[in-house]
């Protein structure tokens, strides 16, 4: 399980400031809730800590290393996987093939190795075929694994973006939005999920979310932005009911 704390972190894009001395620490093995209106700058926090974006100002730190600076690639061997709220699979490779790919940053055979398929290169693809397939059984998808991507139902491409994630051994894993879509029924089982993550992989998590039933259900701590500053953080009943973070989803009432 992994730390990861955020000190003093902002970003800014010419005279616009996304996220603004943004102080966070993620604990240990706990699932995190990021929330706020459209625009707070929960998406941008999740582009700094992957990589995607460079902050202008601060630090993020996994387990005490810096992630500032480094690639998203360098980042996922460090042991961070996220998905995306906008899905973002292989449309037309197999199901086996999207979580197969997930892998890529752990390989360590060389082109050579591939090229002559190599003893050490056929251990290797057989070691990654079964580690997709046990990813796959575990979110209950094996049966799908020769499916192509694009023609599975919405739903199973969220749980097929998880699959891949987790096929990057990660020590702590960022879901964006992974309730978006789905129904009532899809995201009770989805909570499930995401606890059996956590226990059965000893992960630490952190989710962006707009479903306040299902953060008030799954969330050890939850975190609030408003116009990319931290309003409010605590546990869920009382973060909910924050005076503060009611306005700011729906807004002041005018006096009369």
């Amino acid at each position: 399980m992994s730390t990861l704390t955020l000190k003093n972190v902002t970003l800014k894009f010419g005279g616009l400031v996304a996220v603004n001395d943004l102080t966070v620490q993620i604990g240990a093995g706990s699932i995190t809730s990021m929330i706020g209106p459209n625009g707070a700058g929960k998406t941008s926090v999740f582009n700094m800590i992957t990589g995607f974006y460079k902050p202008t100002a601060g630090q993020i730190l996994l387990d005490g290393q810096n992630l500032v600076g480094k690639k998203p690639s360098q980042i996922t061997r460090l042991g961070l996987a996220r998905t995306f709220q906008n899905l973002r699979l292989f449309p037309n490779l197999t199901v086996l093939d999207n979580v197969k790919a997930g892998m890529h940053s752990r390989t360590k055979q060389a082109v050579w190795g591939a090229l002559w398929h190599t003893r050490a290169q056929r251990q290797e693809e057989r070691l990654i075929e079964q580690t997709a397939l046990d990813c796959l059984r575990f979110v209950g998808m094996e049966q799908d694994c020769a499916r192509i991507a694009k023609n599975l139902p919405y739903g199973a491409q969220r749980y097929l973006e998880i699959a891949r994630a987790l096929a990057t051994q990660p020590k702590l894993l960022l879901l964006d939005e992974p309730a978006a879509g789905l129904n009532y029924e899809e995201k009770e089982a989805l909570i499930g999920l995401i606890r059996s993550i956590r226990d059965t992989y000893g992960l630490t998590v952190l989710i962006i979310e707009h479903d306040m039933g299902l953060i008030k259900k799954i969330s050890d701590h939850v975190v609030v932005l408003d116009y990319g500053q931290k309003i409010a953080e605590g546990v869920p009943e009382a973060v909910l009911n924050n005076p503060r973070v009611v306005e700011a989803y729906l807004g002041k009432e005018e006096a009369v």
